[in-house]
């Protein structure tokens, strides 16, 4: 096997030319095998393996620099690099990353994890490298996909200005996670299928110069100030922004990149190579399904399908259902999502409802904005957005949304832990950056059903609201417990004395699990389900402050800025002498792992929390 050769970076130079597609091949099939065993995203790095590998041989690495868009198409650059042990814990808890990270090797030369920004980190290398009087190669790779986020153009803006080699490849697959959509990919898909430069400048000559008068066009062509090479080049929308384009380019050619890239790296000033690969090149089921094989469960390799096929509902099956039918009572519902219609759910709203249906692209920002232009229009914009992602439209949130109080209904899926994606990837800094925006409303629900109903509200409510959920199965505890929401109002559970359990939404399961036990030891326990993150239920809490000599306030995010926070802030300034125990995530950032695992790290299990509270009693 040629992959076994590979032990350390720069180890791809030793293996011959003529095996190179050999090494392709091992390398599809080393992934696959693996990633159907922990999960992981197949369908992107299966798409760029040869582009890995002649970037690899392309460079000197650690000394030149590959800054990976995201990072979810890196694993091949990880095997490259002699990580390949590592594959057996990829995304486990204390095991190897699955994105790009600084501490992991000195090959991974940004941490990466969220969308459009390599060129700029890119160009921040770069600009360090001149500075420095050093004189090493910077390639920024970016996906099509990424392309769709403005952050992209305000890189791409500044590095025009260049005037010292920088190499961005742009590896064009058509997709994100779904399917690409706008103008950016409209604009690519007529590169892809346009001929090449030279096949045109030939067959426009010759037909030219056979048909009277021809040779004067010709020379009239030449001297016009727009080059026949603008009329008929792809890529002229970079040439006019001051960036030498080169492409497009097989992506699962090695030879003709590896071309491109030394021609590219002659160029004095930004340079963008343009690489047209396919997602889930190699394994069948992923080449026909590549949003399904984007970010994967372990699956059956022969059948591509799960290996535990899923037998209850998730948080957002449940968004989904009711969207569809909250569309079908008001025709004033429209959804939005930023590149994640099938990740969110909005799939079944898009088939059914389409003109009401936006997808805005990798651009968290402009999905706000145009959701509040929706909302002063008269519609109920749902925005749709993963808690990690929504962070990078906070401004908008606040200016454009809550300022003018327009009635936008934020759906926050994947709030709190989610788990093997790590760092990038946890919500559990929503409610905190929320809160802190006048006008917000924020609400969680402690089940399934509860979500339903909040849903219902919420497009209902005349203001910005916004409602969290987990990642995972939906909790279908509690279902007897039902009652109507009202804004502001918390649920009471069941009713004790000695101690209240306050718990926020995904943390409600916990709570009855530590109720029990104490309950066992002979703890009369309040259990209240909070519903509301912003407002705070004032009056649930001047209720429990006169009865609890302990009050216990569980929520799945940081504690600066979070539920907890506010709660004890209420309680103290209203005299409250019991104790008060927050049970909540450490302000840190949350590495990646089986949830489960993770929880019980940061001390948000059920053992965890009963420990504390036994410390106190």
């Amino acid at each position: 096997m040629y992959l076994e050769k590979i032990q350390c970076e720069n180890d791809i130079k030793k293996i011959p030319r003529d095996k190179l597609p050999e090494l392709a091949r091992e390398i599809r099939e080393f992934l696959i095998e693996k990633i159907s065993v922990t999960g992981g995203h197949l369908g992107s790095n299966l798409g760029a393996v040869e582009l890995t590998m002649a970037l690899h041989l392309f460079l000197d690495l650690p000394t030149d620099k590959i800054v990976w868009d995201v990072g979810h198409q890196s694993y091949t650059h990880k095997l490259l690099t002699g990580r390949r042990d590592g594959f057996d814990t990829l995304r486990k808890y204390g095991g190897m990353a699955g994105f790009p990270k600084r501490a992991e090797s000195n090959c991974d030369s940004f941490n990466t994890g969220h969308s459009s920004t390599s060129i700029s980190a890119g160009l921040g290398l770069v600009k360090a490298r001149d500075l420095m009087g050093e004189k090493h190669t910077v390639v920024s790779v970016i996906g099509d996909g990424s392309l769709t986020g403005g952050m992209a153009y305000e890189a791409l803006n500044n590095a025009s200005k260049l005037e010292t080699n920088f190499i961005v490849v742009l590896n064009d697959n058509n997709m994100s996670i779904s399917e690409n959509v706008g103008g950016v990919s409209k604009y690519l898909n007529g590169i892809r299928t346009a001929d090449s430069y030279l096949d045109l400048k030939e067959s426009i000559f010759t037909k030219l110069m056979n048909i009277p008068g021809g040779e004067g066009v010709v020379k009239t062509i030449r001297k016009t100030k727009s080059t026949l090479k603008s009329m008929v080049i792809p890529g002229m929308f970079f040439e006019d922004m001051g960036i030498t384009y080169l492409g497009p380019v097989n992506g699962h050619d090695i030879g003709a990149i590896l071309e491109l890239l030394n021609d590219a790296k002659r160029k004095k000033g930004p340079v963008l190579v343009h690489v047209i690969t396919q997602k889930g090149k190699g394994y069948e089921p992923a080449e026909r399904h590549p949003a399904r094989f984007h970010g994967t469960e372990p699956f059956v390799i022969e059948t591509g399908l799960p290996s535990t096929p899923r037998t209850k509902a998730n948080y957002t099956d449940v968004f989904s259902t009711v969207m569809m039918k909250l569309g079908d009572r008001n025709p004033e519902v429209v959804a939005i999502t930023a590149a994640m219609a099938d990740g969110t759910g909005l799939k079944r709203f898009r088939n059914v409802f389409p003109e009401r249906f936006f997808d805005v692209g990798i651009a968290e920002e402009h999905a706000v904005t145009f959701a509040a232009g929706l909302a002063a229009g008269g519609l109920k914009p749902v925005v749709c957005i993963y808690s990690s992602f929504l962070q990078r439209a906070y401004d908008q949130i606040l200016h454009d949304v809550c300022i003018q109080n327009l009635p936008v209904v934020f759906a926050i899926d994947r709030a709190g832990v989610v788990g093997s994606d790590g760092e990038t990837h946890q919500g559990i800094f929503d409610i905190s950056y929320l809160s802190t925006i006048p006008n917000m409303t924020i609400m969680a629900p402690k089940n399934k059903w509860e979500l339903s109903d909040m849903m219902k509200f919420a497009v209902s409510y005349d203001g910005p609201i916004a409602i969290r959920y987990p990642r995972g199965t939906a909790y279908d505890g509690l279902e007897e417990y039902r009652a109507p929401i009202a804004y502001g109002e918390s649920e009471l559970i069941y009713r004790g004395s000695d101690i209240a359990l306050i718990a926020l939404g995904s943390m409600m399961p916990t709570a009855e699990k530590v109720r029990d036990e104490l309950e066992a030891d002979g703890v009369d326990v309040t259990l209240v389900n909070a519903r509301f993150a912003k407002p705070i239920d004032e009056d649930m809490l001047k209720s429990v402050m006169r009865v609890h000599r302990m009050i216990v306030i569980m929520e799945e995010n940081v504690g600066t800025g979070g539920y907890g926070e506010r709660c004890r802030e209420f309680l103290d300034e209203a005299g409250y002498t019991g104790k008060v125990i927050t049970v909540n995530i450490p302000d840190e950032y949350v590495e990646h792992g089986n949830v489960d695992i993770l929880k019980k790290v940061i001390g948000i299990d059920k053992d965890s929390v009963l420990a504390k509270i036994r410390r106190f009693m």
